[in-house]
């Protein structure tokens, strides 16, 4: 009995938060397009975002790239596919595989970063001082850190599979002993729009929802400087399931418009 007590207000939290979380989102659409923008602090949380997020996102794509394809060359070995290593590479690394690994590389650092960053102004009472000093502390907060997620995680995304791309080629090019210009160019004849616009549309909602989850933890956020780190780490959890939900309805809205 006090288990099922326990699992129904767990239940009952859970729903509350994700109330609280579409209010939360619902607040950015209707400040995001209202006077006055913040410009330079959206400049500047872009910067901080995707000039930090560049070698984190190139070193994982790079050995992503490596990875898949030594792990892939030995199965159409066995078959005598081997041709078939750029057009498969690519597909799977643009399609789904670069996105997905990429957004939750991100998750873990912008998500986490946004959490912490927000948590600790609340505790601290600085976002009080914006609201007493006349400052709207969502605008300049919340709606430029998501709306730089939006901007900043298509270019890292599209960056990391270039990186993949390359990866996969050095690898084809020691154990195939196929040139840089063959691979790339069965590359491009493998890809398709089909492949590339939806990879890229739901690299926004990747971005807007980590976005999202890290401003809203942090803004949030309880306890003292104890919530700061719950925030934070809750950021980083709730942002990945929430990719992971974002992409199967990608995939499946894909599936219905692109291949029937």
């Amino acid at each position: 009995m006090a288990i099922s007590i326990k699992i129904a207000q767990n239940f009952k939290s859970f729903l509350i938060e994700i109330g609280e979380l579409s209010y939360f989102a619902g607040r950015y659409f209707k400040e995001a397009f209202s006077k006055p923008f913040e410009f330079k602090e959206l400049v500047r949380q872009c910067y901080n975002m995707g000039n930090r997020s560049l070698l984190l996102v190139g070193v994982t794509g790079f050995i992503l790239g490596l990875v898949f394809t030594l792990q892939s060359r030995p199965t159409l070995m066995e078959f005598g596919a081997e041709s078939w290593m750029p057009s498969m590479v690519s597909i799977s690394i643009v399609r789904e595989i670069g996105p997905v690994i990429i957004a939750l590389i991100c998750a873990g650092r912008i998500s986490s970063g946004i959490g912490a960053e927000l948590g600790s102004m609340k505790v601290t009472e600085q976002i009080d001082a914006m609201e007493v000093s006349g400052t709207n502390p969502f605008k300049y907060l919340v709606v430029t850190r998501i709306t730089a997620a939006m901007l900043m995680l298509p270019l890292l995304i599209i960056f990391g599979d270039a990186i993949a791309l390359v990866g996969s080629a050095i690898i084809e090019y020691l154990k195939g002993d196929v040139s840089f210009l063959l691979y790339f160019n069965k590359v491009s004849n493998a890809l398709k729009f089909s492949d590339i616009i939806p990879a890229t549309s739901k690299s926004f909602f990747f971005g807007f929802a980590i976005g999202l989850v890290g401003c809203f933890k942090g803004y949030n956020c309880k306890k003292g400087t104890m919530g700061v780190g719950e925030a934070s780490n809750s950021a980083v959890v709730y942002a990945s399931m929430l990719l992971f939900i974002i992409d199967f309805i990608a995939v499946f809205i894909t599936d219905i418009f692109f291949h029937f």
